[in-house]
């Protein structure tokens, strides 16, 4: 195991459920983190899929301690050191390539690249980095897929995200090579744009008590 995955898993210390958040009006970044936290859910990920989403992370960076906020869909250097800038302690991207890679490799900030293929885990072995997120992961395959990865890539520890819910995330977390699922399903959008923090604390309390 890398030094980055062991430092990456003890920023997400055993957590099962990663929110994974498209956030629209970063006002509500930091009520969401601190909702979510309360609820167990300490580490979040904050997508960079709206014009808000850096200024997210720095709120949540700059007020929220209980937080440990990351930045994802990232697609090159120049976003990584962007998101890094902004207070990211972790990256998740849908993939990898070599730009991204040396981004990484020259960072602090660990990287959590996707890969599905057994071309790219092996890819991504190669640069160093036995974490991977796993994504698309009901549309590539889902649980049964990851189980049959286990076997070949013993040493790959997995974070599927994408069609995870609460109603199959045990699912995932029963296989021996997942780490902790990501999911939306902790903090939906109606309930974000009400401000409607105890429930979504409440779904967080229930995500935290899923069990590997």
């Amino acid at each position: 195991m890398s030094s980055k995955t062991e430092r990456l898993l003890a920023l997400l210390d055993g957590q099962p459920v990663i929110p994974v958040l498209k956030i629209a009006d970063a006002a509500a970044a930091v009520p969401l983190a601190r909702a979510l936290a309360r609820g167990g859910l300490r580490a979040i990920e904050i997508t960079l899929r709206t014009g808000a989403a850096l200024e997210a992370i720095r709120r949540v960076a700059g007020e929220v301690e209980e937080a440990i906020v990351g930045a994802g869909t990232i697609l090159d250097a120049g976003q990584f050191g962007q998101a890094q800038a902004a207070g990211s302690r972790f990256i998740v991207s849908p993939g990898l390539t070599r730009e991204l890679a040396a981004a990484a490799a020259g960072s602090p900030v660990p990287l959590l690249p996707g890969a599905i293929t057994p071309g790219e885990i092996m890819a991504a072995r190669e640069a160093g980095i036995d974490f991977l997120k796993f994504f698309p992961a009901e549309q590539a395959g889902g649980a049964a897929f990851l189980k049959a990865l286990a076997s070949p890539f013993a040493g790959i520890r997995f974070c599927p995200t994408g069609g995870v819910s609460a109603g199959n995330a045990a699912d995932y977390l029963g296989l021996p090579n997942v780490a902790c699922v990501g999911g939306s399903w902790v903090a939906p959008d109606d309930m974000v744009s009400a401000g409607r923090w105890d429930e979504i604390e409440a779904l967080a309390r229930q995500a935290s008590g899923l069990r590997r």
